[in-house]
C-alpha cells in the first residue's frame, strides 16, 4: 500500500462514525419487548379493563336517562370528583365513564415515564448500555427504542379501549376520543421521561424529576377544575397537558384539535431528548453532579450516615412536592364550598352528611387518601434501595466489615418509616394552613387536616412492610411485587366504588380501613394495620438475615 493510501485510510472517519444515530433501534426494541413480555401486557390490559368495567357498573347504577341527568347535577359536579377526575362534559353513559376515568391518564403517564427511564437511564447506570453501545448500535438507539415501545404500548391500549367501549354500545367517535386521550397522556409523559433521563447521572433523580412534572401537571389541572366551569382558575386547564387531555371531551362533543397540542408537545420533548442525548457522554448527565466536600463530617460515618447520604436528596424532592400539593389542596377547598353553595342539590346532600363541615370533610378525606397512596410509593422506593444496593454489588463489601445485616437494613428502613410521616405531616400542615387562612380559622383547620393526613401512616407502613417481606423472602420479586401492591391499593381506593367491588375486595386495600375525617375516630383498625406491618417486617428481616446475597 502506498503512502498516499495509508494517509487516506488514516484520514477517513472510522466505520462507527458513519452509523446512523438510530442504527439498531429495532433490535433494542425487540430486546425491550422480550424483557417486558409479562410486565408490558399486564399494565396495558389492567388499564384497559378498569374503564371497561365502569360501563356495566355505571349502567346498572344509572339505567335511565333521568338517573344520569340527576348524576350530572349532583355527583358529577361534586367538587371532590371535579378535583380528582375532572369535568363532566356529557350526561350520557359515555360522558359519565369518561369523567370517572379521569385519574387513569395520571396512572398511564406515571407507568409510561417509569418504563422509559427503566430502559434508558437505569440501563446506563447498570453499565449494560455501554456494552450494547460497543456493538453496531447508534447513539440514540436506546432512547428511540424505549420511546417506540412505550408509545406503541399506549397505542395498543387506545385500540383496546376504543374497541371495548364501542362493543358495549357506546358511540364509536367518543370511544376513539376516549382511547386516544389515554394514549396521549402516555405519549406526553414518556417524552417527559426521555428528557429527564438525559439530565442527571442517576435513575432515581430522573424518576423523581419525571414524577414531579407529572404531579405538578395534575395539581394545576385539579386547581383549574375543582371550582367547576367558569371559575376564576379554569384557564389553568390550558396550562397543563392533563388539562388538554380532559378537554378532548370524549362523548361530550369531541374536540379533536386538542390532540394536536399533546402531539406537538410530545414531538418537541422527543426532539429535545434526542439533542440532549447526542451532547452527553454515556453514563453522564447533561447537568454535572455537584462535587462534595473533601472531607466527610462524622455524622456520615457508619451505615446510617451512608443511608442518609443516599436517601436524603430524594426525600427533599418528595417533601417539596408534598408541600406544594398540600398548599394546592388546601387553597382549592374554598372553591369546593362555594360550588356546593351554588348547587341546591349538592347542598342538600352535604347538609344531610354534616352540613358545611361535611363538605370539606368529604373533600379532605378523598385527597388525603390520595396523598397516602403517593406516600406509599415513596416508602416502597425507600425499601427498594436495599435491593438496588444488593444487586449493584455495593452491599457485599459493606457487609464484609463489622456492619451487621440487620443494622444495614435498618438504616434504610428508617426512611421508609419516618419519611412518609414527614411527607404526610408537611402536606397535612400545608393543606390545613392554606384552608384555615381562607376560612379565617387556622387554629381549627390545621389539626383536623393534619390528623387526617397522619392517619394514613399505618396503611403506608403496611405497603412498605410488604416490600420488605418480599426483599427478605423472595428477593427476585421484590420490585414487581412491591409496585403491584401499590397498584392494587390505588385500583381499589380510586376505582373500587365505581367498579362496584364487593366489600371484601375493598377491604384488601389497607387504605379502606383508615378512619375518615369527620367520622367517629377508632384506633382499632389502625392498631391492626400497625401489627400486620410489624409482622411482615419481622418476616422480611428474618429472611434477609438467613438468605444468600445476590450473586454477580
Amino acid at each position: 500500500m502506498s503512502e498516499a493510501d495509508l494517509g487516506a485510510a488514516e484520514a477517513a472517519p472510522p466505520r462507527r462514525a458513519r452509523l446512523s444515530a438510530l442504527t439498531g433501534t429495532g433490535g433494542l426494541a425487540r430486546l425491550i419487548l422480550r424483557r417486558d413480555r409479562f410486565l408490558l401486557p399486564a399494565w396495558v390490559i389492567w388499564l384497559a379493563v378498569i374503564p371497561l368495567g365502569f360501563v356495566g357498573a355505571t349502567d346498572s347504577l344509572y339505567p335511565e336517562a333521568a338517573d344520569r341527568l340527576q348524576y350530572a347535577h349532583t355527583t358529577g359536579n361534586n367538587p371532590t370528583f371535579l378535583a380528582l377526575y375532572g369535568p363532566l362534559y356529557g350526561t350520557g353513559l359515555g360522558g359519565i365513564i369518561a369523567q370517572r376515568s379521569g385519574f387513569i391518564p395520571v396512572v398511564i403517564g406515571l407507568i409510561s415515564a417509569l418504563t422509559v427511564i427503566r430502559h434508558t437511564r437505569t440501563e446506563e447506570e447498570a453499565g449494560r448500555r455501554e456494552l450494547l453501545g460497543a456493538t453496531v448500535t447508534g447513539r440514540g438507539a436506546g432512547l428511540a427504542a424505549a420511546l417506540v415501545v412505550t408509545m406503541a404500548a399506549n397505542l395498543v391500549l387506545a385500540a383496546l379501549l376504543t374497541a371495548g367501549m364501542a362493543a358495549q354500545g357506546l358511540p364509536f367517535a367518543g370511544s376513539l376520543a376516549f382511547g386516544l386521550q389515554m394514549a396521549a397522556a402516555g405519549w406526553v409523559f414518556a417524552a417527559v421521561a426521555g428528557v429527564t433521563a438525559q439530565l442527571s447521572e442517576g435513575a432515581g433523580a430522573a424518576r423523581g424529576t419525571a414524577i414531579a412534572a407529572l404531579g405538578g401537571a395534575f395539581a394545576v389541572r385539579m386547581a383549574a377544575d375543582v371550582g367547576g366551569a367558569g371559575n376564576a382558575l379554569s384557564w389553568l386547564g390550558w396550562a397543563t397537558p392533563l388539562g388538554w387531555i380532559n378537554r378532548i371531551r370524549a362523548y361530550g362533543g369531541e374536540r379533536w384539535w386538542t390532540l394536536a397540542l399533546a402531539a406537538a408537545l410530545t414531538a418537541a420533548l422527543v426532539a429535545a431528548a434526542g439533542v440532549l442525548s447526542a451532547r452527553r457522554d454515556v453514563g453522564a448527565g447533561v447537568l454535572p453532579p455537584r462535587l462534595g466536600p473533601a472531607g466527610a463530617p462524622a455524622r456520615l460515618s457508619g451505615p446510617f450516615g451512608l443511608a442518609w447520604r443516599l436517601q436524603s436528596r430524594p426525600l427533599y424532592g418528595w417533601l417539596a412536592g408534598f408541600a406544594a400539593l398540600g398548599v394546592v389542596y388546601g387553597a382549592v377547598a374554598g372553591g369546593v364550598r362555594d360550588m356546593v353553595e351554588d348547587n341546591p342539590d349538592l347542598a342538600e346532600i352535604f347538609t344531610r352528611i354534616g352540613g358545611q363541615e361535611g363538605i370539606t370533610d368529604a373533600y379532605f378525606a378523598a385527597v388525603m387518601a390520595m396523598l397516602g397512596l403517593i406516600g406509599s410509593a415513596y416508602a416502597v422506593a425507600a425499601v427498594l434501595r436495599l435491593r438496588t444496593e444488593e444487586t449493584g454489588q455495593r452491599a457485599e463489601p459493606l457487609l464484609a466489615t463489622a456492619t451487621g445485616r440487620l443494622r444495614w437494613a435498618s438504616s434504610h428502613l428508617l426512611f421508609a418509616l419516618l419519611g412518609p410521616a414527614a411527607l404526610l405531616g408537611v402536606a397535612g400542615f400545608a393543606a390545613g394552613l392554606a384552608h384555615g387562612l381562607d376560612t379565617g380559622d387556622p387554629g381549627r383547620a390545621v389539626p383536623r387536616v393534619l390528623g387526617a393526613a397522619l392517619a394514613q401512616l399505618p396503611a403506608v407502613w403496611l405497603v412498605a412492610a410488604l416490600a420488605l417481606a418480599l426483599f427478605g423472602l423472595v428477593p427476585g420479586l421484590t420490585a414487581a411485587g412491591a409496585w403491584a401492591g401499590v397498584a392494587l391499593c390505588a385500583l381499589v381506593t380510586l376505582f373500587g366504588a365505581a367498579l362496584g367491588l364487593e366489600q371484601w375486595a375493598m377491604d384488601v386495600s389497607p387504605f379502606t380501613h383508615i378512619p375518615k375525617i369527620g367520622e367517629d375516630f377508632t384506633a382499632v383498625p389502625l392498631a391492626w394495620l400497625v401489627l400486620l406491618a410489624a409482622g411482615l417486617s419481622a418476616l422480611g428481616l428474618a429472611g434477609w438475615r438467613r438468605r444468600d446475597l445476590a450473586s454477580h
